[in-house]
């Protein structure tokens, strides 16, 4: 199969009520990690690559990869640009053949956010490009601090919901609704009232960023009330530095331990977010 956009992904999942999970990629270990577990579970599947982790992984080596892997598999898989800041890096991944642009322009003022919006939802719609954007303030930082909280003064605000939508032509919506990035401090609060209210204003597929620690319960029932898709990211990162340590502990001295290691961290990688995939509704659903 072909890369497919992030709509088309989205569209059947909000239609038929299960969300898909987007993971981010690293490295080879994590993106062909994220891809066993959605041949294991047929499920369709996300691949972020974050602007801040463009020290770590190069567009231009990645994507050639991501391709032949998609055409050799039988699941939809969208490529995701995650937390876009810049034109320049939204432009880079729109020329390497990203389906879908995430453009966060939460920490500008709403009319800046608009503006800035529909600048991209321009340029990438006329390539076929989906664009999600984001409204309100998810707590924490991507790429920053280890432990996040949300700030109710800034989830995201109804009637803006409302108006942002019709004004820009987003395909998804990244909300705040009491989800932060990174660890939560303390049990995760969110807010699903607002989380109603906002697809009844919008009817445009949502989106939960800060997935990892939100209990399969909230996650459930925030996919009942319209997310659709849920990044997750710091769970799979956590159980890689757990399966590093566990190795490192009993390796020995042989040759080959660093790349038994690398597989190790792959396989465990594999089955968090083989777990994320069973609870989000999306396996079965290639």
């Amino acid at each position: 199969m072909a890369l497919v956009t992030l709509k088309t992904i989205l569209d059947k999942a909000y239609a038929k009520g299960y969300a898909v999970g987007a993971f981010n990629v690293i490295n080879l270990t994590f993106l062909e990690a994220i891809i066993q577990a959605a041949r294991e579970t047929r499920s369709p599947v996300i691949l972020n690559v974050a602007e801040v982790h463009f020290p770590f992984v190069t567009l231009e080596h990645i994507v050639p990869v991501v391709k032949r892997i998609t055409e050799e598999e039988a699941f939809d898989l969208a490529l995701n640009l995650d937390h876009g800041l810049s034109m320049e890096a939204i432009q880079r991944a729109a020329k390497n053949g990203f389906t879908s642009i995430m453009f966060d322009g939460s920490a500008l003022n709403f009319a800046d956010n608009v503006r800035q919006t529909c600048n991209v939802v321009k340029y990438c719609h006329e390539q076929g490009i989906s664009v999600e954007a984001e409204l309100g303030a998810v707590g924490g930082a991507e790429g920053g601090a280890l432990t996040g909280s949300a700030d109710p003064a800034r989830f995201t605000d109804i009637g803006q919901a409302r108006e942002f939508a019709h004004a820009t032509g987003v395909d998804a919506l990244a909300v705040a609704i009491g989800n932060s990035h990174g660890r939560y401090k303390g049990p995760p609060q969110l807010d699903f009232d607002r989380l109603a209210a906002i697809r009844e204003a919008t009817g445009i597929p949502l989106v939960l960023h800060g997935g990892s620690g939100i209990s399969a319960e909230d996650f459930r029932k925030a996919i009942s009330l319209g997310i659709a898709k849920i990044n997750f990211f710091t769970g799979m990162s956590d159980e890689a530095i757990r399966t590093t340590k566990e190795y490192l502990h009993q390796a020995g001295e042989k040759y080959n331990d660093y790349p038994m290691m690398i597989n190790a961290v792959k396989d465990n990688v594999a089955k968090v977010v083989a777990e994320q995939m069973i609870i989000f509704g999306s396996a079965g659903q290639a």
